[in-house]
């Protein structure tokens, strides 16, 4: 049997990472070391390391800049406007203010720190 398990992303500035995921989202931490954090989103977990760490852990040349988007991460809330408006006042890009879909989801875009898409939404009903 295999399970999905976590998905690291790479970062320039964890300080960073820490008040976008953390403070604003507020994800609970779940493990820290050095650059290297884990946050609690339920059955998985999501973390982040800085590019320079992981390139003197494995011989894999990571790339300096996110480069066009690939994938993005989606948070499920109640209050995705609440949460898009803490995120926006904190000086982060946005890339679709809340706005209902045709089948009923609420759902937002924003960037984090390092360029990453993120999606808020609301729960599918």
């Amino acid at each position: 049997m295999i399970r999905y398990g976590y998905t690291i992303l790479y970062i320039d500035d964890p300080k960073q990472t820490l008040l976008f995921y953390h403070e604003l989202l507020r994800l609970p931490i779940k493990a820290q070391h050095g650059s290297y954090v884990e946050f609690d989103t339920g059955t998985t977990t999501l973390a982040f390391n800085t590019k320079e760490d992981v390139r003197t852990l494995i011989a894999y040349d990571i790339p300096d800049k996110t480069g066009p988007q690939s994938l993005e991460i989606g948070f499920v809330t109640d209050d995705v406007k609440g949460v898009y408006e803490r995120i926006i006042a904190a000086g982060f890009l946005s890339i679709l203010a809340p706005t209902v879909k045709p089948w009923g989801q609420t759902v937002a875009y924003v960037l984090d720190p390092d360029g990453h898409l993120v999606e808020l939404c609301s729960p599918m009903s």
